[in-house]
Formats: C-alpha cells, sequence, structure tokens
C-alpha cells in the first residue's frame, strides 16, 4: 500500500521525521510513504488544492494522500477523510482536498470524531491525521471514528484558477490552468509582462518567457535557460489574464 504525503512542513525541517514515524507506527510494514511535496506555498489550501489535483493522477488507485496545509489548525476547521473516486485524502477541512472532490465521479466524506489520547494543538498532521491514513492504508475504516457526511463544509469548486500556485526551484511559475482548456495561440499577461506558447523549453530561445503545457497537464510559465519568478517577478498568487489571439484579431 502507498502513502503519499503533501504538505507545506518543508523538506529540511523537522516536521516531515514526525510525520513518517507516526505513519509507520500504525501502517503494515514495508508500506511504502512518497513524498509528493512538502514545500506547498505556506498558509494557502487555495493553491495546494489545485496542485494536490493535478498531481493525483500519477499516483496508482487505492492511494492514501495524507495532505497538510493547514493554517486553522487548533481552531474549528474540521478534520476529514475523503473517497474520491478510488483514492483516499486525510486532511482539514479547509478547501485544500475541495477540487479533488470537485473533479471527481464519485466521492464520500467522514468527519474524524477520534481524537488521540495526546494530541498537540498545533500538529494535527502528526497526531490525528497520521494514524487515521495509516488505517486506511491497511484497508480499515474505523466506525468509532469516523462519521459520514454529505459532503467537505469548505469548496473552492471545480473552475480552474487563474493563478500562479507555485514557483519550482527553477524559478518556473505552475498555474492553476489546466492546459487543455487554453489555446495554443493564447497570450498570457502577468506580473504586467506578455508571454506567448512553446512546446517546450528548446523550442524558445534563450532568455525569452514562454508558456507551456507541463508534464502535469498545466500551464507553467518559464524562461529558457532562466529563472521566470526572478526575470518576471512572478510568485504564488499572481493573476494570470488569457487572451485568445485568435478572437482579438480585427
Amino acid at each position: 500500500m502507498m502513502i503519499a504525503l503533501f504538505t507545506d512542513f518543508g523538506a529540511d525541517d523537522i516536521y516531515v521525521g514526525q510525520l513518517k514515524v507516526a505513519l509507520l507506527r500504525h501502517a503494515a510494514a514495508g508500506t511504502t510513504l512518497i513524498d509528493v511535496l512538502h514545500t506547498a506555498p505556506n498558509y494557502d489550501p487555495r493553491a495546494g488544492a489545485h496542485l494536490l489535483a493535478a498531481l493525483r493522477g500519477w499516483y496508482l488507485p487505492d492511494t492514501v494522500f495524507l495532505a497538510v496545509v493547514d493554517p486553522g489548525v487548533g481552531g474549528e476547521r474540521d478534520a476529514v477523510v475523503l473517497q474520491a473516486d478510488t483514492q483516499w485524502f486525510v486532511g482539514p477541512d479547509n478547501g485544500l482536498l475541495s477540487v479533488v472532490a470537485a473533479r471527481a465521479a464519485r466521492t464520500r466524506t467522514w468527519r474524524i470524531t477520534w481524537r488521540p489520547g495526546m494530541l498537540s494543538a498545533s500538529f494535527h498532521g502528526r497526531d490525528l491525521f497520521a494514524p487515521m491514513a495509516a488505517w486506511l492504508s491497511l484497508g480499515d475504516m474505523p466506525p468509532d471514528k469516523l462519521n459520514e457526511t454529505a459532503g467537505l463544509r469548505v469548496g473552492l469548486g471545480a473552475d480552474d484558477l487563474a493563478e500562479v500556485i507555485y514557483v519550482d526551484h527553477y524559478g518556473n511559475a505552475l498555474t492553476g490552468l489546466r492546459a487543455g482548456t487554453v489555446p495554443r495561440n493564447a497570450r498570457l499577461t502577468i506580473a504586467a509582462r506578455d508571454v506567448t506558447y512553446a512546446r517546450v523549453f528548446s523550442d524558445a530561445p534563450a532568455g525569452q518567457a514562454f508558456w507551456y503545457e507541463n508534464s502535469i497537464g498545466l500551464v507553467e510559465i518559464a524562461l529558457s535557460r532562466g529563472c521566470a519568478a526572478t526575470q518576471l517577478g512572478v510568485r504564488v498568487g499572481d493573476l494570470v489574464h488569457v487572451t485568445d489571439v485568435s478572437e482579438s484579431a480585427p
């Protein structure tokens, strides 16, 4: 069984190790833990929701995703389990899981009512979500720990997000736009700069900004042999305006 970890904890900080120990205490021997991402945009469930929705398609059926971008930890937000088609998601009900839910053909949702004897007010990922994800990976849906609900309380919908949702270490800017919805002749405007389409980096001259369909199907803004984030001044949350050139032509 595979448990996939998606967090904003930071790969070089102290939290991911604790998360994995908590998972392995409850999961079966030989369970595979996959680090999907630990640098999801900090405190930003909306950006994380669109990134998670794009990434999930590359993971096997029955994968359990432990997804934690949780600025409201310790507050009133619910802790939930989501079944989306054949995959499982455990995390906060703050919008992070809602794009996955909105785009799935079939969903079921449960509120986590169980609380461990020792529950840190600030680390529900380790103390609450990790044990539940481990139990799910065993095929265990513990009825005394869950209460089925009609759906998530916080929903962002299935629509694309015309914003930058992640900047990778190369400085490429991933957007919440699925590339299949954007015409190849479209002009994108971001940070007061216009960029046009190129199929891939080698098709653009060195130093030229362009957009392309990246490997997970999103519109990504890049700079050939350079850092788009630095050269264009792009950051998470920046709006992206799409102009279909064929429609705007006289």
